[in-house]
């Protein structure tokens, strides 16, 4: 028994072992080739040891059963001796489909057979990275902020080169770095931050960001600190039609807007993976919709693509915002002058018609509200939907786990089968929803549908995905 007992040791420390021996694989694919490793959907990169182990443990919960570490290992193995061009490469669902397939072939013969479109001679060059300026600093600018400089580090075609702000103290400066580096949800900034006063910018991982003040958007000489044909991602939701947001155009150095809110009038509004084709060279104003909408169109898409949806209603569960008082004061909407921290506050939300915009086959076939709850960060929103061909728990749950890891909506709907997660187990989920399969019910032709979503970084990675778009910044997915 006690030899049993210490076998779970020493498997442990061998998976210790060869997740240290992962690490520089994955350092050197991201820095030299540009090429962004995961685990069914889950980016490894600047990710630690028992971090590793983890997100091997997690394809347990999607597979039924755990992801061998030596497998991806291989699979790494072989990656790090090809000469590659930029792409996302999935080593975990690489390693399985060998595992799977039936065909007499080594692991190394198996690789170079998936990645020969983007080896050798087929092996796209670098693009010419694309200035990002965030206008704004407050939670998504932030996130954004992390994100941008998180991904400059394999010198990618996304450059953030300066944040722009209105002035708060003759300590703005610091306060904007700490900020930056320090977040009572999503923890400290992974890296360094070097406040440079003379210069009035900040050093972040060895990224230049100038800190520009200004109080309008068509005010700034972008051209003066070296930056052109930037994409200004405009966060702070105080112009929200094509008249407002088309300020930034009028600046030097702007040649495209992303604004992190719903548009309004003819400004377009976008939800990644679900109605980005929309967009094209002749936009130079784009709305990423709210962080509500992001996390219900890919599942409602989902599950009108196979079963139609003939009406339905949607209850969002929100954390409370900076929008709302922490005591009660003033608020010009009704009940969002109540304290935020002490109550459950029933208001409304845009989210149900704003469906339309990207999924318009569902106009007018939704309602909605919503209830601000006294947690800082992640949401649930609850749709009880009525389709147009009966299923079952399971048959709907299973279609929804192959949404989350095979279809083109993978990135943006995820899926969970605990039943002991709560909010806080989401902070800093990368995908725009995450299906909780134990919560769903059905009783023929109507189900209920329990969605989580990280309203803040969620959304972000949502935003980052249409700015990559916009900056035609594509890259080959492996396997397809």
């Amino acid at each position: 028994m006690s030899e049993t007992n210490e076998q779970y040791l020493t498997d442990w420390k061998d998976k210790e072992s060869v997740a240290e021996a992962m690490i520089p694989l994955i350092g050197k694919l991201y820095r030299d080739h540009n090429i962004v490793t995961s685990i069914f959907g889950r980016p490894i990169i600047n990710r630690s040891v028992i971090s590793l182990i983890k997100t091997h443990r997690f394809v347990r919960q999607v597979e039924k059963e755990e992801l061998s570490i030596h497998d991806t290992y291989s699979v790494l193995e072989v990656l790090s001796t090809l000469t590659l061009g930029p792409s996302r490469i999935d080593v975990g669902k690489l390693a399985l489909k060998y595992r799977a397939s039936e065909r007499d072939i080594s692991m190394e013969d198996y690789v170079k057979e998936a990645v020969v479109d983007i080896s050798g001679d087929n092996a796209e060059p670098r693009e010419k990275p694309q200035d990002v300026v965030l206008y704004g600093f407050g939670r998504i600018g932030r996130l954004m902020a992390r994100l941008l400089i998180e991904k400059a580090g394999s010198g990618n075609g996304l450059r953030l080169k300066a944040i722009v702000v209105r002035k708060g103290s003759p300590k703005d400066l610091v306060k904007r770095a700490s900020l930056l580096r320090r977040d009572s949800i999503h923890g400290s900034f992974q890296g360094t931050i070097v406040v440079d006063e003379e210069k009035n910018a900040l050093i972040c991982n060895g990224n230049f960001v100038q800190i520009i003040y200004s109080n309008s958007p068509d005010s700034v000489d972008y051209t003066q600190y070296g930056i052109s044909d930037a994409v200004v991602v405009d966060n702070t939701g105080i112009w929200r039609d094509e008249e407002g947001l088309g300020l930034h155009l009028k600046s030097k150095g702007v040649s495209r807007v992303i604004l992190t809110a719903p548009g309004k009038g003819d400004v377009k509004n976008i939800v990644y993976g679900v109605n980005h084709e929309l967009m094209g060279p002749e936009d130079k104003l784009i709305s990423a919709a709210s962080c509500t909408t992001n996390a219900i169109v890919p599942v409602l898409k989902a599950l009108n693509d196979k079963f139609g949806i003939i009406n339905g209603h949607m209850e969002t569960v929100h954390s409370y915002t900076n929008d709302q008082n922490l005591i009660d004061n003033y608020h010009k909407g009704d009940r969002r002058g109540r304290s935020a921290p002490l109550n459950m506050v029933l208001t409304e939300t845009g989210a149900a018609k704003a469906v339309a915009k990207a999924l318009p086959e569902l106009a007018g076939k939704l309602t909605g509200n919503a209830i601000r709850v006294p947690t800082p960060n992640v949401s649930l929103v609850i749709l009880n939907l009525n389709l147009s061909e009966e299923t079952t728990v399971d048959g709907l749950n299973e279609y929804l786990r192959w949404v989350a890891l095979y279809s083109p909506l993978h990135k943006q709907v995820d899926y969970v089968n605990s039943p002991e997660v709560v909010s806080s187990d989401f902070v800093g989920s990368r995908h725009a929803a995450i299906v909780d399969s134990l919560a769903t019910i059905v009783d023929g032709d109507r189900c209920v549908l329990y969605v989580w979503y990280d309203n803040e970084f969620g959304y972000s990675c949502q935003v980052l995905r249409i700015l990559q778009r916009l900056a035609g910044i594509t890259y080959p997915i492996i396997p397809s």
